[in-house]
C-alpha cells in the first residue's frame, strides 16, 4: 500500500513508483476516501519520474538541480489541491501541504541566500544557419587591473591634445627645452625600458661580445610567469642576447646577460642603481634587467637622462632600431622583429627607441627622434591601449610641426611646478 508519508518520501526524492506498488495502488484507490488526492499524487509522482528522465537523457541540466525546481512548482499544486478538498478529509492531507510549502519556502530562500556574484549561469542562444544549428555560451571576462597611473588618477590630467598616455615629456636633445609636458615628475614603473640601462651596464663591463651564453631555468620569468621563444638551453653569443632584448625586448635574453656578469645577478642590479645615481636619476630605482616588475620604477624626465646617455653607444642606437634579426639558438633558428611600429613607418626618423608593458606600467616608449630638424627626446608611459603609445607619438609630432620658435613650452602637467608623486 502507499500511504501519504510513503508518497512524500517518494515525491522528494524523485524516485519513480516500483510497479507491484502501482497495480496495488490502483485497486485500492478507487475505494479510497482519498481517491482525489491520491489521484493528484500519482499524476504528479509520474509527471516527475518522466521530466527526470528527460533531463538525464539530454543532459540539459544537472539532475539534482532540476528535481528541485520541479518539486517546487508540483509542490504549490499540491499544496493548492489540499486546499481545495473538503474540510472533514483534510486532517492528513493539510500535513502534507504544509509540508510542501514549508520545502518549496526553504528551497526559495536557500537560492536567495547565494549571493548573485557566486551563482554560476551558463547562458547559451541557438540559431538556424541553412540548416544547421549553432549555439554560442557565454564566456567569462576580466578585465585587466589597473595601472599605477589609474589608480593615483594621473589618466585624469587634462592636456590639448587628448593623449591616452597619462605621462607624457618631450624636450629638445640638443637644448634641454621643454616641449610638452604632462605628468613628468610622477614615478611609475617602467616595464622593459629597463633594457636600456641593462644594455649600458653590459657594455660597460667590457665583457667579450663574442662569448657564448646559456639560457637557465634561472632566466625564466617566474614573478609575471611570461613565456619566451628563447628555450631553456638555447645558446647565444652575447652581442645576439643584446641585440634581441634591445629590438624584441627578449626577456630571458636579458636575464641571461644579468646572470654572466662578472659578480652575478645581484652585483649587475648594483651596478644598474649605481649607474642611474651617476646620470643623476634621482627617481629611479631597479630590482631587475627584465623590466618585468613593478618595482623597477622612474620619472619621465630621469628616463630623458638615461635615453641621452644609452644614446651615446653606437651599438644601443644601431640594435635598437634594427627592424628584424634572425639568431641560431643551437637548436633552430629565430626570427625576431622590432616591437616598436614605428620603426616601420619610413616617415619617422629615429635614432634610438625602446617599449615596454606591464599590467602595473600600461603601454611605454622612450626614444630619440628627429622632427621637423630638431632632434628631440620623446617620453611615454601609462598609455592605455596597444596601439595608443604609437598614435600619441604621432599626435605630438604633428603639434611640434606646427609650432613656432619662441613661443613657451606646452606645459600641461598637474606637477610641473611641485614635488609630483
Amino acid at each position: 500500500m502507499l500511504n501519504i508519508a510513503n508518497f512524500s518520501k517518494l515525491y522528494y526524492t524523485g524516485d519513480t513508483l516500483p510497479p507491484v506498488q502501482n497495480r496495488t495502488l490502483m485497486k485500492t484507490e478507487m475505494f479510497s476516501s482519498l481517491r482525489v488526492i491520491h489521484g493528484v499524487a500519482v499524476r504528479t509522482a509520474l509527471s516527475v519520474a518522466v521530466s527526470v528522465a528527460l533531463a538525464t537523457s539530454f543532459a540539459a541540466a544537472p539532475v539534482d538541480a532540476f528535481a528541485k525546481t520541479t518539486t517546487s512548482k508540483s509542490t504549490k499544486k499540491l499544496a493548492k489541491g489540499a486546499v481545495a478538498a473538503p474540510q472533514a478529509k483534510t486532517v492528513k492531507s493539510s500535513k502534507v501541504a504544509a509540508r510542501a510549502a514549508k520545502n518549496a519556502q526553504v528551497a526559495a530562500v536557500q537560492e536567495d541566500d547565494v549571493p548573485r556574484a557566486t551563482r554560476r549561469h551558463r547562458v547559451s542562444y541557438r540559431m538556424d544557419a541553412r540548416g544547421r544549428r549553432a549555439a554560442v555560451r557565454s564566456v567569462a571576462f576580466q578585465p585587466r587591473p589597473p595601472t599605477v597611473g589609474q589608480a593615483f588618477g594621473l589618466h585624469e590630467t587634462p592636456d590639448s591634445l587628448a593623449l591616452r598616455s597619462s605621462v607624457a615629456y618631450v624636450v629638445d636633445q640638443n637644448t634641454a627645452e621643454t616641449l610638452f609636458d604632462k605628468n613628468s615628475r610622477a614615478v611609475v614603473p617602467i616595464a622593459s625600458i629597463t633594457k636600456l640601462m641593462t644594455a649600458m651596464v653590459v657594455l660597460d663591463s667590457k665583457a667579450p661580445l663574442t662569448e657564448e651564453i646559456s639560457v637557465t631555468d634561472e632566466d625564466r620569468d617566474y614573478e609575471k610567469f611570461t613565456g619566451s621563444r628563447l628555450s631553456v638551453g638555447s645558446e647565444l653569443n652575447r652581442e645576439d642576447m643584446l641585440h634581441i632584448a634591445l629590438m624584441a625586448s627578449e626577456n630571458r635574453a636579458a636575464a641571461a646577460l644579468s646572470r654572466y656578469y662578472p659578480n652575478g645577478r645581484p652585483g649587475f642590479i648594483a651596478a644598474m642603481n649605481a649607474k642611474a645615481k651617476m646620470l643623476g636619476m634621482t627617481d629611479t630605482h631597479f630590482e631587475n634587467s627584465t623590466g618585468l616588475t613593478s618595482l623597477n620604477v622612474s620619472s619621465a624626465r630621469d628616463l630623458v637622462k638615461m635615453v641621452n646617455a644609452a644614446y651615446q653607444y653606437p651599438l644601443i642606437r644601431k640594435f635598437s632600431t634594427d627592424r628584424s634579426y634572425d639568431v641560431f639558438t643551437g637548436k633552430r633558428n629565430i626570427a625576431y622583429n622590432s616591437t616598436n611600429a614605428l620603426i616601420r613607418n619610413p616617415s619617422w626618423d629615429i635614432g634610438l627607441q625602446k617599449t615596454g608593458f606591464i599590467n602595473e606600467a600600461g603601454e611605454c616608449m622612450v626614444m630619440q627622434t628627429t622632427i621637423h630638424g630638431r632632434p628631440v627626446v620623446m617620453v611615454l608611459l601609462d598609455s592605455s591601449g596597444k596601439y595608443s603609445r604609437f598614435a600619441d607619438a604621432g599626435r605630438l609630432r604633428g603639434f611640434l610641426e606646427t609650432e613656432t620658435g619662441g613661443e613657451e613650452p606646452h606645459i600641461t602637467s598637474a606637477d610641473a611646478g611641485g614635488g609630483g608623486t
